[in-house]
């Protein structure tokens, strides 16, 4: 793998440093760009196919097109649930009773009544596992004082996601004017979700359940890849007539070359098709997207979390050096037996002057193949530690260095 890094040093602000990298490209001769692999046919009307542990989409088809979510839906009742079990604002133990709005609810159930008080954890797995109707509204009621209000949450935390293009209605998914999302929103919350509650996520990969005294018919999960293919762990499915059959299916497998030391490491994609025919039609659609993503595209680990990509210089800082790099190692997915051509470039201001604060973004390394200026990848590079300003003499010495340069 060959690696260069170029820093890109404006001397007069943003509009110098925009043509500074613009120049820099343009330098490059014009080479044949990478192929990039073509996804297979998939009968959905939207589908997205992205690369968790790179942070890149390798398939997509009508990603920003509105579309009906169903019971993809009850993932941001379960990001609301989690929020409030991590905040210690309820417990798994915690029993909430079962109003008579959320007894009557169509659809799937887990089929509790008003008779029951149903622990937390139980009704967290009536509705990821059976998908219930009811047990999501017992939380959302449970949660939020009114479904109403929880709607309302809902709305909130989707626009704080970025979740630009949706809108709730309801917290279960059933069929409602203005109750729509897309598949791109969808993948934000999905990866939020795996992201922000790695202790609740795994709730996704229960394959049976069933409350005592509900029907022992009703105890499977509906996510069939989850007995097909050992290495998917979730996420949930839905459907609706006027959503058709939807789900967001995630795995993830080891890769000896992503791990540390050379100990196995994981490598997760998340599978989202939207409206295909058929129960058995949306898990071979997404099966088959998970499969050909593992194998037309390799991931390639450019530096381990937390090691410097570089080291540039600081000035008017108590340090004279910044480290830039990333909390999580940088992996980038490139088309299968691309990885000997990766290089790297990083973009960044010049000069870096103190203080910044640990994690702050102070540049950007761009991925390229071989001599193709367009980049695979862009990942924002982040101060590592913290550089606090210098004292008064220290400063001004920096100064009348900066201004002889």
């Amino acid at each position: 793998m060959q690696a260069s890094f170029k820093a890109l040093r404006p001397a007069h602000g943003l509009r110098a440093f925009t043509a500074a990298v613009l120049l820099a490209f343009s330098a490059v001769l014009p080479a044949v760009h990478a192929q990039v692999p073509q996804a297979p046919e998939i009968a959905a009307r939207s589908y997205l196919l992205l690369d968790v542990t790179a942070n890149q989409i390798l398939a997509a088809k009508d990603i920003d097109s509105p579309v009906e979510p169903a019971s993809l839906t009850k993932l941001m009742t379960e990001y609301l649930v989690f929020d409030a079990l991590r905040s210690q604002k309820i417990n798994l133990k915690q029993t909430f009773g079962v109003s008579e709005r959320a007894w009557k609810m169509p659809g799937s159930r887990m089929f509790i009544d008003p008779k029951m008080q149903v622990p937390v954890e139980d009704l967290i797995k009536g509705m990821v596992v059976q998908s219930g109707n009811d047990a999501t509204m017992a939380l959302a009621e449970g949660v939020g004082g009114t479904a109403e209000h929880f709607v309302q949450l809902m709305n909130e935390q989707a626009k704080a996601l970025g979740m630009k293009s949706t809108s709730y209605k309801n917290p279960e998914g059933l069929t409602e004017p203005g109750h729509t999302t897309t598949a791109r929103d969808l993948s934000i919350l999905a990866t939020r979700l795996m992201t922000d509650f790695p202790d609740y996520i795994g709730y996704s990969a229960i394959k049976k359940y069933r409350y005592p005294g509900t029907p022992a018919a009703n105890d499977t999960n509906r996510n069939t890849l989850l007995f097909r293919d050992p290495t998917v762990d979730g996420l949930k499915t839905g459907h609706t007539d006027a959503a058709g059959f939807c789900m967001i299916a995630t795995a993830k497998r080891d890769f000896p070359n992503l791990g540390a030391a050379g100990a196995p490491g994981g490598r997760r994609l998340l599978a989202i098709v939207l409206g295909t025919s058929s129960d058995s039609a949306r898990a071979n659609e997404s099966q088959k997207l998970l499969n050909w993503g593992y194998t037309a595209y390799e991931a390639v680990k450019l530096f381990d979390a937390g090691q410097a990509v570089v080291t540039p210089s600081v000035w008017k800082g108590k340090s004279s050096t910044v480290k830039l790099g990333r909390p999580q190692a940088i992996v980038v997915a490139v088309a299968a037996g691309s990885a000997p051509k990766v290089k790297t470039q990083v973009a960044r201001p010049d000069p870096l002057v103190a203080p910044f604060a640990k994690g702050q973004s102070l540049g950007t390394l761009k991925v390229m193949l071989g001599d193709n200026p367009t980049p695979v990848a862009e990942v924002p590079l982040v101060a590592l530690e913290a550089v606090e300003e210098a004292g008064i003499l220290g400063r001004a010495w920096d100064a009348i260095r900066l201004w002889i340069k």
